[in-house]
């Protein structure tokens, strides 16, 4: 019963040690993430207005630019998988990996290439331990990715796709990353990120809106070719932001559970060993109490 009490305690300072670990993880998530939250936010309405100009642009250019044509057979398609570099984050990065997995099992099946851009260590592991080749990879910044990381994926990208199909380039990048909506509800999403789909009139203005007038300088070709990287880069940027917060709320609310299951635990195991220290004291008295009466036997004998 002894070694059974000492077990019970050291399994309750252990598990009080780790819920101190994860309460800890739990309040710096939460500290860091109304920061990524704001900054996710405040990227969305630039995005929005990025959209308009490039699809106002190239509606004044006379020429398709290379960035927004389609090619007529897609051979071969990137998929830049946005995961994170740390655990305990819940299925966080497990989700975006299986929305990779259906987009590339999708893309197989029609007979298409497929050519992988890990960002994270998750992904890159994951990657790698199924022996999937990986044609460049980033790590070390997934919980606060600034833009100069999105700058250098972006022109990676960018390069890839502009280089011609017989010397390894891709006809089609697709990026996959989380969605945050909201702290309980974080998606993850697959979306085409180049070649460009411009669509004449894709926004309709509200009631009382006025919609922008633009004015090209010196031609809309011009602009075009030094805009559409710039949008390319926002929308890897987009993609990053959006990823962070969604990681740091995963990572808050498995914490929290965690922190949760091990108050329980805890509570659990201090009853256990409450009733095995009674059991002990029981033991000992009825030890004591049979020694006392067979001593108090042996004198009546004597």
């Amino acid at each position: 019963m002894a070694a059974s009490l000492r077990e019970l305690r050291q399994r309750r300072k252990s598990v009080a040690a780790t819920q101190k670990i994860t309460r800890a993880m739990e309040l710096i998530a939460a500290s860091r993430i109304i920061k990524a939250q704001r900054a996710a936010a405040a990227g969305e309405p630039f995005i929005t207005e990025m959209i308009r100009a490039v699809s106002a642009v190239a509606t004044y250019s006379r020429d398709r630019h290379p960035l927004t044509q389609a090619p007529d057979q897609v051979r071969r398609v990137a998929m830049l998988v946005i995961t994170s570099d740390r655990g305990m984050n819940g299925a966080y990065s497990a989700n975006a990996l299986k929305t990779a997995a259906r987009l590339r099992e999708r893309l197989e099946r029609d007979g298409v290439e497929v050519v992988r851009y890990a960002v994270g260590r998750k992904a890159i592991a994951y990657m790698r331990f199924r022996d999937l080749a990986v044609r460049r990879s980033w790590e070390g910044f997934s919980d606060s990715p600034k833009f100069e990381h999105a700058q250098e994926i972006a022109n990676v990208l960018i390069e890839d796709f502009l280089r011609p199909y017989e010397e390894g380039g891709v006809d089609a990048i697709y990026g996959i990353y989380t969605r945050m909506h909201s702290m309980l509800t974080q998606t993850p999403r697959a979306r085409r990120l180049l070649p460009l789909e411009i669509v004449e009139g894709v926004h309709k203005p509200g009631e009382g809106e006025l919609l922008p007038l633009y004015e090209f300088e010196p031609d809309p070709e011009t602009v075009l070719d030094a805009l559409l990287p710039i949008y390319v880069r926002s929308r890897v940027w987009f993609y990053l932001m959006q990823s962070a917060a969604s990681q740091l709320a995963s990572q808050q609310r498995a914490m929290k559970s965690a922190t949760d299951n091990a108050n329980q635990l805890i509570e659990r195991l201090t009853r256990e060993a409450n009733q095995a220290r009674q059991a002990e004291i029981t033991q000992e008295i009825s030890e004591i109490v049979g020694g006392a009466e067979a001593l108090s036997d042996a004198s009546a004998q004597d």
